[in-house]
């Protein structure tokens, strides 16, 4: 009995079987096959707080100054103006006079730098529009801790820069027309002084690979607040609050831009309440106070 139980129902299973086996075989339609990559921008991905954030949809270029890079300060905002807005920002981090040729030559959409001066002939030209004055911190004169040329001592930037080169203290410049490399030009113009010889060293590099330089070598050089205060290196501040040391940072649309209204965008997030508001938090949760002081204003 139970042998011919058994016999009676195999077919059925039989026919289970091949009904399971047909359902798994199924090739998927093209329609639901994964995406393949492209090179387009990313929107940023949802979370938990995110399920709706927009789809990228464009993607702009801003040129600026390392400081704003090697300090962390784009890393952390420019992911929030992407997941608000969905447009990609990429960021060409070179020197100032760099990062203004290539607003010169077409070849950026938004400038965020450091050079006043530079900025300003920018717009008198005829390359820029819709300057803003965005945030500032300072510069600093760094160096080894046993201070062998007593920069610690001088009353000023100037003089500061007077007792490194009357004894031919190692100091290592930028070299690279970036808005630091200028301020300290500046400096030691006003200081009287050309700077050269064994003892003055150019990096030619940004400023988180100057400063590590100096470090390596036991010199001085001249950083921003905002690189000197992320980076650990063997270097301490020997100079600062000078009034000559104020580091002012502005934003500027490039005339030439095909994405006006993105890159505008961009500016508006840079210089409006919530932007202001994120910059001025920037390091106080790392350093007790923010790596720069918002401070948006019409040119």
């Amino acid at each position: 009995m139970k042998r011919l139980l058994h016999t009676s129902l195999f077919p059925l299973f039989a026919s289970l079987i091949l009904l399971t086996g047909c359902g798994t075989s199924t090739t998927p339609s093209p329609s639901s096959s994964s995406a393949p990559e492209t090179s387009a921008p990313v929107a940023a991905p949802a979370t938990e707080n995110n399920t709706s954030a927009p789809a990228t949809t464009e993607e702009i270029t801003l040129a600026t100054t390392t400081s704003t890079q090697d300090s962390g300060l784009l890393d952390y905002l420019l992911p929030i103006f992407t997941k608000e807005t969905g447009i990609a920002v990429k960021v060409v981090a070179v020197g100032t006079g760099q990062a203004i040729k290539l607003g010169e030559d077409g070849n950026a959409d938004v400038l965020l730098v450091h050079a006043r001066k530079s900025e300003d002939e920018f717009v008198e030209k005829g390359f820029g529009t819709n300057a803003y004055d965005v945030m500032y911190n300072q510069f600093f004169i760094v160096g080894p801790a046993d201070d062998p040329a007593r920069v610690k001592s001088a009353k000023s930037a100037k003089e500061a820069f007077q007792l490194i080169a009357e004894n031919k203290a190692t100091f290592i410049s930028r070299g690279d027309d970036s808005g630091t490399d200028k301020k300290e030009k500046s400096i030691w113009k006003d200081a009287k002084i050309e700077p050269k010889g064994d003892w003055y060293l150019s990096s030619g590099q940004g400023m988180g690979d100057t400063l590590q330089m100096a470090s390596e070598k036991n010199a001085y050089t001249f950083t921003d607040e905002a690189t000197f205060l992320s980076r650990k290196l063997d270097l301490v501040k020997l100079m600062e609050g000078d009034t000559s040391l104020l580091n002012p940072y502005g934003i500027i649309l490039v005339k030439s831009t095909s994405k006006e209204a993105a890159a505008n965008k961009l500016i508006s997030f840079f210089v409006e309440a919530e932007g202001q508001k994120l910059i001025g938090e920037f390091g106080k949760d790392k350093y007790g106070k923010g790596l720069f002081v918002p401070n948006a204003n019409k040119r």
